[in-house]
């Protein structure tokens, strides 16, 4: 996870407070998966669970589908409710199917224009044929520009 993470642009690691990557924008860092804290207890702090990773998603339609599409891997709590994020069991998870949801996760948090550049790297280019630039007349001399604006007065 770790690797896949750090191999997408402007990708950052917050390991001291607690397991995350995100990327910077707008001056802010804003986290794209890290670790699910779980509440073992209701009176007591939540817990890191590193079997468990709580990624974003773009909305709530993609989380839905998410979630209906295979609960053994993907899944959520009353923690995440309104929130785009689900809950993805690592341990059934393959390594494509994850570095296609850090992908797809990455997108949604990352500056517009690391997010064009990650496109455009991974699409084939096209040879686009060069565009002959119109001629355009030299401009006027100054002082002409001016005797013309004192005739239009």
């Amino acid at each position: 996870m770790r690797q896949i993470c750090l191999s997408l642009p402007g990708v950052s690691s917050e390991e001291p407070k607690w397991f995350a990557f995100g990327v910077t924008a707008k001056g802010k860092q804003k986290a794209f998966c890290w670790v699910w804290l779980e509440r073992i207890h209701p009176k007591k702090a939540r817990v890191p669970q590193p079997k468990v990773l709580a990624v974003r998603v773009a909305d709530e339609i993609e989380k839905a589908a998410l979630l209906g599409a295979d609960p053994d891997k993907f899944f959520t709590e009353p923690h995440y409710n309104g929130y785009p994020a689900v809950l993805v069991r690592l341990a059934n998870v393959t390594k494509p199917e994850l570095r296609q949801l850090l992908t797809q996760a990455w997108r949604t948090t990352a500056p517009k224009l690391a997010a064009e550049a990650s496109a455009k790297a991974s699409s084939p280019k096209r040879s686009s044929p060069k565009r002959s630039s119109p001629k355009r007349s030299p401009k006027k001399p100054p002082a002409k520009r001016k005797a013309k604006r004192r005739a239009r007065r």
